[in-house]
């Protein structure tokens, strides 16, 4: 029962993350909203390491760690938050995050000299197309649901850097127990962000609900029970059905937008939405060298 319920839990929470941005930007200083929700996630996490006796890295391997988690949680959330709180919608910063399975893929090719096969070329042409259909009207337009240039490129430069952190924890690193990595990944990230807080000087907190309502699903959910579910079903499931799941979360995002904040999407960008999506599966058809993964 738990394996058929698991994927589905995963999808509805993994699709909230930048709904739940997309809620409290109007109460809080994003990088102040961050820097709260990776430091308690890295004490949650870090808590539940010690309990299980768990060994912390050491020396180049806890640097290895820092530095993943100050590109994944760190830079990758500062950014995409910020091009969010400049109108930037869920749905569509759900899809540019979809699109780092395929970013990692090209990224490989280029500095580990991994194999890409034509389709795999393709797929990247399609998706790319997809996503200029996506932003192209948001970036256009003026007024409500708009968005500047320099939240665009914010919210592009963000995928970079999650894949950047993703290529740095490839190989030793992702043999190292959840909860330790967890921690300290998350602990990179919280520096990132309370270094941003100090360089931006804004320390907006306004005390209602919905804030402390999205700062402790944040934690729980998202970091917590999210990222549990996710690595349950890589072990149990298979990556390839995990990725396959991956691609649901911008769809649902998007429409949980729609029905909460009343974001919409033109015909132009629906059909966009299909195009990058539908580019990322393509490209992850493609038969590359195979990856000694750890067990």
């Amino acid at each position: 029962m738990f394996a058929l319920a698991a994927p589905v839990l995963f999808v509805l929470i993994w699709s909230t993350g930048f709904v739940v941005a997309r809620a409290v930007v109007p109460f809080v200083s994003p990088e102040l909203f961050l820097a709260a929700r990776l430091s308690l996630t890295t004490l949650l996490l870090g808590a539940a390491a010690f309990a299980a006796r768990e060994t912390f890295p050491r020396g180049r391997r806890l640097g290895l760690h820092l530095l993943a988690g100050a590109m994944l949680h760190g830079f990758y959330l500062c950014l995409s938050w910020w091009a969010v709180s400049r109108g930037m919608p869920a749905g569509i910063m759900s899809l540019l995050g979809a699109l780092q399975p395929l970013m990692v893929a090209v990224a490989s090719f280029l500095f580990l000299h991994e194999r890409l096969a034509p389709r795999g070329w393709t797929g990247l042409a399609v998706a790319i197309t997809g996503v200029g259909c996506v932003l192209a009207p948001t970036v256009m337009k003026g007024g409500v649901g708009s968005v500047d240039v320099w939240g665009t490129i914010a919210a592009v430069t963000a995928i970079i850097g999650m894949t950047a952190g993703t290529m740095i924890q490839r190989g030793v690193l992702a043999s190292d127990p959840i909860r330790v990595s967890g921690a300290v990944q998350n602990a990179g990230g919280a520096a990132v962000a309370l270094l941003a807080t100090l360089a931006i000087g804004q320390y907006r907190w306004e005390n209602v609900p919905i804030l402390w309502a999205g700062l402790a699903w944040s934690v729980l959910a998202l970091s917590a029970a999210g990222l549990s579910l996710l690595v349950w079903m890589v072990r149990h499931q298979g990556a390839t059905r995990v990725s396959a799941l991956l691609l649901l979360v911008p769809m649902l995002a998007a429409i949980e937008a729609w029905i909460l904040f009343g974001e919409r999407l033109g015909p132009v960008q629906i059909t966009g939405f299909a195009l990058a999506l539908g580019g990322v599966l393509l490209a992850r058809a493609a038969p590359r060298q195979p990856i000694a993964e750890p067990a």
